[in-house]
């Protein structure tokens, strides 16, 4: 074609090869990944392709589209496409989203996509690797800004949980105490630097408000280890079931696929991997606000998900708020507290075990600390929401020829 474009087909171009069963005595929890038709579900200690490829999604989630950019093993749930460069596999991974290839479902008992049909599918691409590289650099900056995004919503998350581990398992400004008393030595600054993860003469360097703060919440834990049912706990605390700490919101209605748009003004939850179903443009029917947050139990498969907006849930997803004490601190002490077993309700056996519940004051400044984590968690998210948008809009334009990747402006793609 004279503009600098060619038609040609997916089988000529990116011609789909079949992915390998991996054994289950050959499975690991680190390593290689393992991809399937819906992502990594597994490591490998070996790969079956040794540098990037482009995975779709052959039986089970049909025509996803995913890239590894390192060595990884693709299961026989899947296809995959190998290019020499990783630019040009960008390019495969790009264009393949946008041909609908999740539509191209062949079989009705086990969703799947036929590798033939895929093969005749007919394309136009830039005539040069250089110009195709250029086509979908504007999508790929996108994708790293919503995946750093999503770095640091874990990282923030993970903050969030080691502060509550600290202080309401393990307890360790508590056993700071116990152990510096034992020593002769000041309890509070030991319970201070426990809490702060500070020295001594990083404590006598910090700011006078910051101090005094500090050294409040030090007050506020005991100094005593006491026993329990659940073993030792810190005097003055009480351990409660979880069906006491927690208040179950009723569900007005329980949102379908059907029922949701890829982007909008309110969540849908799902209890699936992915957690967001959908939105609607409607307010959402389940409350929830920075200063009284509500989060989600998936029955099914004990995913959890704190929200500090109003949101809408799917079938077997239940929405809880805190009953005895904030729902900053209650989603920390139930979430990971019900293991999934197998694909069962657990619902009742999360509400029968029990808890270590602390001083109200205290559970109280835990929930001041981690709000302003979860309000920069809200803000990616809602952040990664505009972006995601913005790359779908793009992509069939850039890959149609439609839309000039010289038009699009670097401050346009990083916001």
């Amino acid at each position: 074609m004279s503009d600098g474009w060619f038609k040609t087909t997916v089988g000529e171009y990116s011609p789909f090869v079949y992915g390998k069963a991996i054994k289950k005595d050959d499975q690991r929890t680190m390593g290689i990944p393992v991809y399937g038709s819906n992502g990594i579900y597994t490591y490998s200690d070996s790969a079956l392709v040794q540098q990037h490829a482009v995975i779709i999604g052959r039986k089970g989630s049909v025509g996803k589209v995913h890239l590894s950019t390192e060595k990884c093993w693709i299961s026989d749930t899947a296809f995959y496409v190998i290019k020499d460069s990783l630019d040009e596999s960008y390019f495969v991974y790009y264009l393949l989203s946008s041909l609908g290839l999740e539509n191209m479902n062949t079989d009705a008992a086990v969703p799947g996509l036929n590798r033939d049909n895929a093969h005749r599918l007919e394309i136009k691409i830039p005539n040069s690797i250089e110009k195709r590289i250029n086509l979908v650099e504007p999508l790929i900056k996108l994708d790293q800004k919503i995946h750093l995004n999503n770095q640091i919503n874990q990282t923030l998350e993970s903050i969030a949980q080691a502060i509550f581990k600290s202080w309401f398992i393990d307890f360790d400004p508590v056993r700071a105490k116990i152990a510096a008393k034992q020593e002769g030595k000041d309890s509070e600054l030991a319970a201070m630097c426990a809490i702060s993860g500070k020295s001594e003469t990083e404590l006598e360097q910090m700011a006078e408000d910051d101090f005094a703060e500090l050294q409040a919440t030090a007050a506020l834990f005991p100094d005593e280890l006491v026993e329990s049912e659940l073993g030792e706990v810190p005097k003055g605390w009480s351990v409660s079931k979880v069906d006491d700490i927690l208040k179950r919101i009723k569900i007005k209605k329980r949102f379908k696929k059907n029922d949701v748009n890829e982007f909008g003004k309110t969540f849908v939850l799902e209890q699936g991997s992915n957690i967001i179903l959908g939105f609607h443009d409607n307010e959402g029917s389940i409350s929830a606000s920075k200063e009284e947050p509500a989060f989600i139990f998936g029955d099914h498969t004990c995913i959890t998900r704190l929200m500090l907006s109003n949101f809408d849930v799917s079938e077997n997803v239940i929405a809880v708020t805190g009953k005895e004490r904030n729902s900053y601190w209650t989603y920390y002490a139930i979430k990971d507290l019900q293991k999934f077993q197998e694909y069962r309700r657990h619902w009742m056996e999360l509400t029968s075990k029990q808890v270590v519940v602390a001083d109200v004051r205290l559970t109280d400044y835990f929930a001041k600390k981690v709000k302003i984590l979860h309000e920069d968690i809200e803000y990616s998210l809602r952040e990664n929401l505009v972006l995601m948008n913005l790359r779908n809009t793009l992509l069939p334009k850039l890959l149609s020829g439609e839309l000039d990747v010289s038009a699009l402006q670097d401050e346009e793609i990083q916001g």
